[in-house]
């Protein structure tokens, strides 16, 4: 989720970003490896990006950004925009949030989920607070099951800590890391087990 230039890497995502720079390059190496590894045990991975052009905010927004000082980020064509450390592989799905923090609120998301039989989304990317939160709680809601890398991904505003525990106590998400990615196609309950995919 989000692995763009604008909040990975360079001058915009450094200046924002309240830890040690580093830890994005980190997080985003994280996530490529999470895809990589995803692929080879033939779990799907889907792509969401943001657009934040002031085309596409809402009078909230604009007014936020306004009183903030806040400059648009992830303009659409630009370097900001552009995947950092990910790619999208010919025929993995990519769904654009047009200045707005959930996926589910891109019309085409949540269908496209159904329809591929997905019941279980694990997450990386940008940020555990924003964008990646949205979502869960959105996706807990509507029923998925969740996992979340905390390898791949960090937050913006809060403490990791907080924010995860939070995840894991309001949505019941798993937090785990990469490197046990596999033990994600273990259903989480065997409610769950009948069909589906990761």
């Amino acid at each position: 989720m989000d692995l763009q230039n604008d909040f990975c890497a360079g001058p915009l995502a450094t200046a924002r970003f309240p830890g040690d720079p580093a830890l994005l390059a980190e997080r985003a190496a994280r996530c490529a490896e999470a895809a990589d590894t995803a692929r080879a045990l033939g779990i799907e991975v889907v792509f969401v990006r943001f657009l934040g052009d002031r085309a596409h905010q809402g009078a909230a927004w604009r007014r936020r950004d306004a009183e903030l000082g806040k400059q648009p980020k992830c303009l659409e064509g630009s370097h900001g925009a552009e995947f950092h450390a990910v790619h999208p592989e010919p025929g993995e799905a990519v769904f654009t949030k047009r200045a707005y923090f959930d996926a589910f609120l891109n019309p085409s998301f949540e269908p496209y989920l159904r329809g591929q039989g997905v019941e279980h989304l694990v997450m990386a990317g940008m940020f555990t607070d924003v964008c990646v939160d949205s979502t869960a709680r959105t996706a807990f809601q509507r029923g998925f099951h969740l996992t979340v890398l905390r390898d791949c991904t960090t937050a913006l505003h809060l403490a990791d800590a907080d924010i995860l525990r939070f995840m894991s106590r309001v949505y019941g998400a798993r937090i785990t890391t990469v490197d046990r990615l596999a033990a994600t196609a273990v259903p989480l309950t065997t409610e769950a087990s009948s069909g589906g995919r990761g």
